[in-house]
């Protein structure tokens, strides 16, 4: 399901245009994952699920550079967005997800219906995760930060491989996940297309139509202040299975499984 390496380097490209922020930018939508309680301020909704991703910021000493460059680029996203459009991620969380596996009803849905079934999916990836580490090179992958990424309820900065292995060899692993029978089984499937990013914020209060004409020079600008900063390897070490209970942690038991790359 997932593109060849030039098709998502030129979808990646695209994702980064002006043209493409003036046109998303009239789509945005408010997230339900954050909801709007006393005083105006939003908490995080209960969205559990499981999911593969590299180790959040505040245990990714590999990447300490970057995550403080995106940590700073959070407080001019806040500054120039203002609070009620965005909700930010906690630096501490941020993370590249490699494989979005179950959440929300599918996740409530599943363990309700198989009482063993975090068991059986912890299981069954360790399993995966076991069997792809024979394969392995031994060396990190090496991810590059585009640029700002605008999605319908969210904003990221939009990452690309710098070469061609480095993609092929997590479309490897995400194909030994989502084209397991036994995970299928437990009903985990592929849902996207691999599109590498960082969430920073997820979208409040959307403002008027008019303004949001503006937003889309808000964001071009902000784009080039990213663009402006030096700090933009990403280097994918690990692979791990972690559980969330909402979009704010992401945690893990010491014996669940993780891939070396």
């Amino acid at each position: 399901m997932d593109e060849n390496y030039q098709t998502y380097l030129n979808r990646a490209v695209r994702l980064t245009l002006p043209e493409t922020y003036r046109s998303q930018v009239q789509h945005i939508q408010e997230s339900p994952k954050f909801q709007l309680e006393a005083a105006n301020k939003r908490q995080p909704a209960p969205f559990p699920g499981y999911t593969i991703v590299t180790p959040p910021g505040s245990e990714d000493a590999k990447n300490a550079t970057l995550h403080e460059a995106l940590t700073q680029y959070q407080q001019q996203l806040l500054q120039t967005l203002g609070a009620s459009l965005l909700v930010p991620v906690p630096p501490e969380s941020l993370h590249l997800t490699l494989a979005d596996l179950i959440w929300d009803n599918a996740y409530r849905d599943a363990s309700q219906e198989n009482p063993e079934f975090e068991v059986q999916l912890q299981d069954q990836i360790a399993t995966i995760f076991r069997q792809s580490q024979a394969m392995a090179e031994g060396r990190p992958l090496q991810f590059q930060a585009l640029g700002l990424m605008i999605m319908p309820r969210a904003i990221a900065v939009c990452l690309a491989p710098t070469d061609e292995q480095s993609y092929d060899r997590v479309l490897k692993l995400r194909r030994a996940v989502f084209q397991n029978s036994d995970l299928i089984g437990l009903g985990i499937e592929q849902q996207y297309y691999f599109t590498p990013h960082i969430t920073l914020g997820y979208f409040g209060t959307i403002p008027a139509p008019e303004v949001l004409v503006e937003l889309g020079d808000s964001f071009m600008q902000l784009n080039q202040q990213w663009l402006d900063l030096e700090a933009k390897e990403f280097w994918v070490n690990r692979a791990e299975l972690r559980k969330f209970d909402d979009m704010t942690h992401y945690y893990r038991k010491p014996d669940w499984a993780t891939f070396e790359f």
